[in-house]
């Protein structure tokens, strides 16, 4: 890795307190990716971690433990741990039901973080981080996911102890950022989602979050009415497919893409929260008149206290785990198929809930182009640490070695990713066709769908490959200012050697 050599071969060239934050950036390059789900408070984002991990540990209720960024990731055994301000840290057991304790029993204004660990096979490829609601509870709670995410505007302190190799607010920030965002947002995008996703700066070049290390999920789609969508019938999926597809076009450039889920059934059906003993209920209600049925999923109040032969506290039972839309969707599911077992329907419901589309897209945006992620995220903090050292010199020589790293055939990525995000920021200003372009290119793993020619041969991909290469070439030289020709190069680049990729061989 090109940025770990940097980090090497500069840690004896300068102070203290930047090779220690280089060391930090050498750890967080060996470490799994890390990706911060964020987004409002009440929008879903803590069974949203429990489906995506498959395990329930991420209290959901609000509670202390919903005010501090907890970190999920692989352990050889599972515990909790108390990370304070101070740098203490206090090991706690999960609690009886497999969660994170409700209350600590610490003074949670000390305490920093917590820490999860977890034997989950899922955790050792992504570190899995669930933050405070933003624009919500406390300004010490926002405070905290904002400094997570590399969103806070810091105070540079001046350090008097001379040699000190603590690191100063700017340049812990600049090293203890997520690299990766999966936002949550709910039927309406806010400003301040807005905003919260245009302060995400903790990767690709320190500057805002955009295709490449950000996606968003449209959850809870099943309390979306579809008459309030245009074109969706009486279709509530269809409905969130739309209102998701206009989500994105709303905050695009800044995230991938938007995908609308279902946490709840997702969490219930991934984490083992979905028993027999539901499925059997499930079919004792699908055994009931349809015009009854139908009648108690009008509405929650209905659903719990009409008389049936279902115990009313077993259909809330099933009220908290699946909603109204989980429970029809499996009586749907039971009656076309009276035989279906206990697994299959769990598994009918996990299909419905949409978690698997969001898992496909997270594995294209961010687990297949991890290194490109974490490397360009270690770069902009060497890049930070650099700036926050008050030795000129000690600047100059970092910024050098950057400039000679980034001249290398094997830095390609890390320029695809920074030229990506100078368009998707707007720092460089181009025609929307080819911005558009720009954004398909760099925000894609697979190469048909960087080339906007999914499923097409070889022959096909390598033809198109090498003329829009030409045409790029021709673009840098010819009309583009020198900002757009910076791109340009940079782009034509990626397409000559996608061409040297899926080319025929020559016989």
């Amino acid at each position: 890795m090109s940025v770990a050599n940097l980090c090497h071969r500069l840690q004896p060239q300068v102070s203290a307190r930047t090779a220690a934050g280089f060391a930090e950036v050498l750890r967080r390059l060996g470490a799994p990716l890390q990706v911060a789900v964020a987004g409002r408070i009440k929008s879903g984002k803590s069974t949203l971690v429990n489906a995506l991990i498959g395990r329930r540990v991420a209290p959901t209720d609000i509670g202390e433990c919903t005010r501090l960024v907890t970190r999920f990731q692989y352990g050889t055994v599972d515990r909790v741990e108390i990370v304070f301000t101070d740098g203490r840290k206090q090991v706690l057991p999960f609690a009886a039901d497999g969660m994170i304790p409700a209350e600590l029993g610490v003074d949670i204004e000390q305490v920093s973080h917590i820490e999860a660990y977890l034997t989950n096979a899922v955790l050792q490829g992504m570190t899995v981080i669930d933050t405070p609601g933003l624009g919500s509870l406390d300004a010490a709670s926002v405070s905290r996911t904002e400094q997570l995410l590399g969103a806070a505007k810091h105070r540079k302190e001046e350090d008097d102890e001379e040699g000190s190799d603590e690191l100063d607010d700017t340049s812990r920030s600049a090293v203890a950022g997520a690299e990766a965002v999966l936002y949550v947002v709910t039927q309406g995008v806010r400003a301040d989602d807005q905003q919260a996703l245009a302060a995400f700066t903790a990767a690709t070049a320190s500057r805002e979050a955009g295709p490449v290390n950000a996606i968003a999920v449209l959850n809870k789609a099943d309390t979306i009415a579809p008459e309030s969508v245009e074109g969706a019938g009486s279709d509530v999926w269809k409905a969130a497919t739309l209102l998701a597809e206009k989500q994105a076009s709303t905050l695009k450039p800044r995230v991938a893409d938007v995908l609308p889920v279902i946490g709840l059934i997702a969490e219930s059906a991934e984490s083992g929260g979905f028993t027999s003993a539901d499925a059997e209920a499930l079919r004792q209600l699908a055994d009931l008149d349809d015009d009854v049925l139908q009648t108690m999923l009008i509405s929650a109040d209905i659903f719990t206290s009409w008389e049936c032969d279902v115990p009313a506290g077993t259909r809330l039972r099933l009220l908290e785990k699946l909603d109204l839309f989980g429970v029809s969707h499996a009586v749907e599911a039971i009656r076309k198929e009276p035989e279906i077992t206990a697994g299959a329907l769990r598994r009918s419901l996990l299909d419905a809930s949409g978690l698997e589309a969001v898992r496909q897209r997270l594995s294209v945006v961010f687990a297949a182009r991890a290194d490109g992620i974490k490397a360009a995220a270690a770069l902009a903090s060497v890049t930070a640490l650099a700036h926050a050292s008050a030795d000129p010199a000690e600047r100059q020589r970092v910024h050098d070695a950057i400039e000679v790293l980034l001249a290398k055939p094997e830095a390609h990525q890390l320029r695809l990713l920074e030229a990506l995000t100078l368009v998707a920021s707007g720092a460089v200003d181009m025609p929307e066709d080819l911005s558009e372009e720009v954004l398909r290119v760099g925000s894609n793993a697979d190469i048909g769908a960087q080339l906007g020619k999914p499923g097409a041969p070889r022959r096909e991909l390598a033809a198109h490959a090498l003329e829009r290469a030409g045409w790029w070439r021709s673009f840098a030289s010819f009309g583009a200012t020198p900002a757009q020709s910076r791109v340009a190069h940079v782009v034509h680049r990626a397409y000559f050697l996608i061409w040297q990729q899926v080319r025929e061989p020559q016989s």
